[in-house]
């Protein structure tokens, strides 16, 4: 059975109890003491931009990887993907407090494997934060036959990870598949080729902004190099 598609409110569902909690504990103690509810009511409001869910136009491009979270880069590397066991390019995106949490599928795709991993909480703009702490990492089929492994990873202060989706979905790219609270990353990991469109630092939007394109050819379909045409080169 095929996991509903997750809705498009304007917010987040992950954060509708925490809004009504919020209005509603403000409300009462604005009936006892004004002052007293200021910070209920700045709470509420912090609640409301941290579980805004804008909706996003993706740009075209067949071979595009779009980008999963909003924030800032803050790893762009060749590196191992412990989850499609392969070697990889790897682009990290750090969110925090301020940016929208919801996160973006980044490629069309049949999910292959959706895995959870209880961690540490680390500060997620850390390196060690990819493996060392509270993780759910989605490994994705293309029509192409290429893997994309989207990791989400909690951070210092984020104690929830949502995935909505499970294996066998199909996913286009762009649409929202999970939330994270509050201050984490996502790591992408994408098959070696691939050429990134972004930079360390950069600060970039999910689906808005693309991190990377594709190799045209699967990995897998690219013949090894010949020795003996290395040695005659």
């Amino acid at each position: 059975m095929k996991t509903p598609p997750y809705p498009h409110p304007l917010i987040a569902r992950e954060g509708w109890m925490i809004l009504l909690g919020g209005v509603l504990a403000s409300v009462l103690v604005s009936f006892w003491s004004g002052w007293a509810s200021i910070p209920f009511w700045l709470f509420t409001l912090f609640a409301l931009q941290f579980f805004r869910d804008p909706p996003r136009e993706a740009p075209d491009g067949a071979f595009n990887v779009l980008c999963p979270a909003d924030g800032r880069v803050v790893c762009v590397e060749d590196a191992y993907d412990p989850y499609a066991k392969r070697q990889s390019l790897k682009i990290s995106v750090f969110m925090n407090v301020f940016n929208v949490h919801s996160n973006r599928t980044p490629v069309d795709g049949r999910v292959d494997s959706v895995t959870y991993f209880p961690g540490k909480f680390f500060n997620a703009a850390l390196d060690k934060a990819s493996l060392e702490n509270e993780r759910s990492a989605m490994v994705l089929c293309t029509p192409s036959g290429q893997l994309v492994t989207a990791v989400q990873v909690a951070g210092l202060v984020a104690k929830r990870i949502v995935c909505h989706v499970a294996p066998g979905d199909t996913l286009y790219a762009g649409q929202r598949y999970g939330f994270i609270r509050f201050g984490s990353r996502v790591d992408v990991y994408l098959p070696q080729g691939s050429r990134p469109r972004v930079a360390m630092g950069d600060k970039v939007q999910a689906t808005s902004t693309v991190l990377a394109e594709l190799p045209e050819v699967p990995e897998q379909l690219i013949a090894p190099a010949d020795p003996a045409e290395s040695l005659n080169a």
